[in-house]
C-alpha cells in the first residue's frame, strides 16, 4: 500500500460513508477566477489502476466530489481533492 493510499471507512462532512481511495491530486480556482487548475501528482498517477476500451485506448478513472467542486468554483473553498476510488 503506497503512502498516498487512504483507507477511508469513516464518514465525510455530509455524513455518508467514504470509500477507500487513492489521493492523486488537487483542484483549485485560478488566481483570476476564470479557470480551474488541476494538479496531478505524477507518482500517484502512476499508481492508479487503468482500464482499456475495446478500441485499445487506456484510461484512468478519477473522481472529484461535485459538492466540493461547487464550493471551489463559488470561492467557498480553496481546494479539493482528485482521487481514484479503490474497489477491492
Amino acid at each position: 500500500m503506497s503512502n498516498n493510499e487512504k483507507n477511508n471507512t469513516e464518514k465525510n462532512e455530509n455524513g455518508t460513508m467514504m470509500m477507500p481511495s487513492l489521493l492523486v491530486g488537487y483542484v483549485r480556482r485560478s488566481n483570476a477566477g476564470g479557470a480551474i487548475k488541476l494538479s496531478i501528482n505524477a507518482n500517484a498517477f502512476g499508481d492508479c489502476q487503468t482500464y482499456t476500451t475495446t478500441d485499445g485506448q487506456t484510461y484512468t478513472s478519477l473522481v472529484i466530489s461535485l459538492d466540493a467542486m461547487r464550493k471551489v468554483i463559488d470561492g467557498d473553498r480553496a481546494v479539493t481533492t482528485v482521487s481514484q476510488l479503490i474497489f477491492e
